[in-house]
């Protein structure tokens, strides 16, 4: 079959529109009512979300947004267009779109732009290197959803994780060493990932496996102490039980107890985001240091990074049949 009726769909989860409380509510109410997301009763979380919870958070985190806010818009989507723009240079041949889980542009809409083009496979990359239900499987039934209207379906390549992927770790341990060389060696890395609650990972999710898989391998791969080596789950939610040790807490106990070089890193996320640059670079750097931290240095996700881009490249040719 020739190259040409392939085409690659790249997702990443969205953002809002604008950093204002509107843009935000709109935001927030698509993505927080995926029961992939948050799977409690919809008769018990619908009116809680849209009574309490989006009328009170929807400020408080346009306000984040606009502390990140650049003149290209939001990062996550600024960087997620460059590592499209970036990828279809790689692959000429093949027809490359972005799509959003939440938020625009939809993942809809991106189908509908490959199929236009007689597109006949898919390869679907979700920009998740570590797989889990809240996030790589939203992907997936988005992706049903939006070709339920289709008579004829694409043959679909769906890429579940690349947690382990060489070009992957490498790629991270290349930001580590550039950041080691920059900074010099910090008495503690942090590997700080996303959490979920622990609820999902008891009924199935095996997202903290695949965490736990990405931390050991890039560990053997760096020129630093494995013991030195801590990972740990930021951004939880709600009141029930997330995933440890949070970052948070833990950064307010190394600093406690006498670290005062710490370096972090988020091997889970493909673009820096609200999580990264406000929560990781600036909510937790002011945690550090208030506890008696001196040196904190949060290094950048992979982003349109030339190794982020070739390790796409080899993600799609790998499952392309050319």
């Amino acid at each position: 079959m020739s190259i040409k009726k392939y085409g690659v769909l790249l997702v990443n989860l969205g953002t809002p529109d604008a950093p204002t409380p509107t843009a935000v509510k709109r935001f927030l109410a698509e993505f927080l009512s995926d029961v992939r997301v948050i799977d409690i009763s919809r008769i018990i979380w619908k009116p809680l979300l849209h009574l309490v919870i989006l009328p009170i958070r929807s400020p408080r985190v346009a306000k984040l947004y606009r502390s990140i806010w650049t003149e290209a818009g939001s990062p996550l989507l600024n960087y997620s267009l460059q590592q499209q723009a970036a990828l279809a240079k790689q692959l000429p041949d093949i027809p490359v779109e972005l799509g959003m889980s939440y938020g625009s542009p939809a993942i809809a809409e991106a189908i509908d732009k490959l199929l236009i083009q007689q597109i006949e496979n898919i390869v679907v990359l979700p920009l998740y290197p570590q797989y889990s239900c809240s996030t790589t499987a939203a992907v997936f039934d988005a992706i049903s959803r939006a070709l339920k209207k289709y008579r004829t379906i694409p043959g679909l390549n769906f890429i579940r994780s690349y947690a382990a992927h060489p070009s992957y770790i490498d790629a991270l341990k290349r930001s580590v060493e550039l950041s080691f060389e920059r900074y010099g060696k910090p008495e503690r890395l942090l590997l700080s990932y996303h959490g979920i609650p622990k609820r999902y990972a008891e009924t199935g999710d095996i997202y903290p496996q695949e965490c736990e898989l990405t931390t050991r391998l890039l560990s053997e791969l760096i020129n630093f102490p494995a013991d030195k080596i801590i990972m740990t789950y930021q951004s939880r939610f709600g009141r029930e039980p997330w995933l440890t040790p949070y970052t948070d807490i833990t950064l307010k106990r190394l600093a406690k107890h006498g670290i005062k070089h710490v370096q972090l890193l988020c091997p889970g996320f493909s673009v820096d985001c609200l999580e990264t640059l406000e929560e990781i670079a600036e909510q937790n750097k002011k945690l550090f240091y208030a506890a008696g931290g001196k040196k904190y240095h949060y290094i950048p996700a992979l982003n349109a990074s030339d190794s982020h881009i070739m390790l796409m490249a080899e993600l799609v040719t790998d499952l392309a049949i050319i």
